[in-house]
């Protein structure tokens, strides 16, 4: 009864339902998870069980042990912050928490943070690109070398996943990055758009573009398709 009225109630969509409905969904899955052997006990006095049923329900029964003190440490958490420390709720403008909801918080100047986190990105993104750009300088400089154009394509075809894995994350990532320092007039869609963009391309993207450009993958894949 509690699942179905925070699923059907919009005005109960929030943390402390949701909570709530993971802590019923759990007890339920406890309940379900040992029902079949205490009602054999019950009513037919049935005491034994086969070692694979009994492998099954103590996995259940664990793994449903486990979510269900996982998500009471999880709503002690959330009771804490709520009374303890309130101002530590935040807000998201995107669908994920993103630095810039956090920098919202300080309630002093930010240029510090601002400084540290442009040095993190320099010293991870910025380096992991130059690295890259420097590799395919090196890769164009041996592919020069070849005399037959029909290598120098083989060659370079062996690189255009990876070119395109490249640009679909960096492209975004930059992108949002952008729209966030120089687009603060910018309606909010647009970062939200972008946010997402960032978040769901490369996942979507990766797996179609190395599924095409190389072979084993596509032929396993036709295989597995051909097979079902």
């Amino acid at each position: 009864m509690i699942l179905f009225i925070i699923i059907t109630q919009q005005s109960l969509h929030a943390p402390m339902y949701y909570f709530l409905s993971m802590l019923s969904a759990t007890d339920l899955g406890l309940t379900v998870s040992t029902m079949s052997t205490t009602l054999g006990i019950l009513w037919f006095d049935a005491r034994e069980i086969s070692l694979d049923a009994c492998i099954i329900q103590m996995f259940f029964l664990h793994g449903f042990t486990v979510m269900e003190s996982g998500v009471l440490v999880t709503m002690a958490f959330d009771r804490y912050v709520a009374i303890c420390n309130p101002l530590r709720m935040n807000v998201l403008s995107h669908s994920y928490c993103y630095h810039p909801d956090v920098i919202k918080l300080a309630c002093s100047d930010t240029q510090a943070n601002s400084i540290c986190g442009l040095v993190g990105l320099i010293l991870t993104t910025g380096i992991d690109t130059l690295c890259i750009i420097l590799s395919y300088i090196l890769i164009i400089h041996s592919v020069l070398s070849i005399a037959s154009p029909q290598e120098r394509c083989k060659v370079f075809s062996t690189c255009v996943s990876h070119i395109g894995a490249v640009a679909i994350f960096y492209t975004p990532m930059i992108s949002l990055s952008l729209v966030h320092r120089y687009g603060q007039s910018a309606p909010k869609v647009v970062h939200s758009m972008m946010a997402n963009v960032y978040l769901l391309l490369p996942p979507v993207l990766n797996p179609i573009i190395y599924s095409i450009k190389t072979k084993q993958i596509r032929k396993a894949v036709l295989n597995l398709l051909l097979t079902k």
